[in-house]
């Protein structure tokens, strides 16, 4: 059991995302990945965390509800947060009653993060069993994860767009220098599907499908491509089922307003960049982490807004965790953790 205790003196890393947590042990890596949803009755009663609980989103039955207990990347139901993080910790370190000392927790943040909510996280973290909390934000996190020098007297520009915000930070010397919170990401981009085809084509869908057209067709930048999706949602008109097709065109135009959003913060956290790090930047380029780096050609539409070169990172959607666990693991990052320590 020796590498078990080893967990603990090495802490775990937590990405405590709207859409998914991920959980990182050092030597290990991702040990979980798992939708940020529960399933309740209507006495409160937890049925179901994860990947099973996402699957019944707008599917259950009278008296059972679906929900995801964070909203813009902080904690929105807190009884149910502090149940689902408690439920992926326990299964990460094997809840079998062994009697080991609880494990260090670091667990990134939103920059932008009020106190009130930043406590909220840290009650969530301390009720799930662990010894001491740390708050690392979310871009230096991102940053660390995704293998940029942050520690280096040169400057470093990370985009993080998870489902409920998006990070845009320049680092040097271990620090943030200037950044921009914004609580416009993944999600919006799903509300802005929504909002498009009842609007277009007078149709209602739910979450989970305008999800599903944003990973098939979704892009930012003009593609050679215009391939086609079939819809299913509710006739508004007359309330009965309905089917229309949709070309990527389409989602493009639906996307446009939230994408703006995100291009604006990028460019004013660069006007307010010093120059000596704005040169650092133009020179070694603008790196996106996060799912939002999965939609097609963002990195283009980023680039050609700003005239700095993108790049997406090897391992976007895994490096907020990773640089959590980092930070507890590796001597070199442990300054950057220090700042955000929280006695549990």
């Amino acid at each position: 059991m020796s590498w078990l205790k080893g967990y603990f003196r090495r802490g775990i890393g937590v990405d405590l995302g709207t859409a998914n947590t991920l959980i990182y042990v050092h030597g290990q890596g991702v040990v979980l990945r798992e939708p940020s949803v529960v399933a309740f009755d209507d006495q409160n009663r937890l049925l179901a965390y994860g990947e099973e609980a996402r699957a019944m989103i707008g599917r259950t039955p009278q008296g059972v509800r679906a929900m995801r207990p964070l909203r813009d990347g902080v904690i929105a139901e807190a009884t149910f947060a502090e149940a689902m993080l408690k439920e992926f910790i326990g299964r990460v370190i094997g809840n079998r009653g062994f009697s080991f000392q609880s494990p260090e927790i670091a667990i990134g943040v939103p920059s932008g993060v009020t106190d009130v909510e930043k406590n909220a996280v840290r009650k969530a973290v301390r009720n799930a069993g662990a010894s001491q909390t740390y708050l690392p934000e979310e871009p230096m996190a991102a940053a660390i994860g995704a293998g940029l020098p942050v520690s280096e007297p040169t400057g470093s520009m990370i985009i993080d767009i998870g489902g409920g915000t998006t990070e845009v930070a320049v680092i040097s010397l271990s620090g943030i220098v200037v950044n921009a919170s914004i609580r416009i990401a993944g999600d919006e981009l799903n509300e802005a599907i929504i909002r498009y085809l009842k609007k277009v084509h007078s149709l209602a869908i739910g979450e989970r499908t305008a999800e599903e057209i944003k990973f098939r067709l979704g892009s930012a930048y003009k593609t050679v491509e215009n391939d086609k999706y079939d819809v299913r949602g509710l006739n508004l008109m007359s309330g009965l089922p309905r089917t229309v097709t949709i070309s990527r065109g389409e989602v493009r135009e639906a996307l446009a307003e939230p994408l703006v959003a995100v291009v604006e913060a990028v460019q004013s956290t660069l006007e307010r960049t010093p120059p000596e790090l704005a040169a650092d930047i133009f020179n070694r380029g603008i790196f996106l982490t996060g799912g939002g780096a999965l939609l097609q050609g963002l990195d283009e539409l980023i680039a050609n807004e700003t005239e700095v070169p993108v790049f997406i990172a090897e391992d976007p959607l895994s490096c907020v965790a990773i640089g959590t666990g980092k930070m507890l693991s590796e001597p070199s990052y442990r300054r950057v953790l220090e700042q955000s320590l929280v006695h549990s």
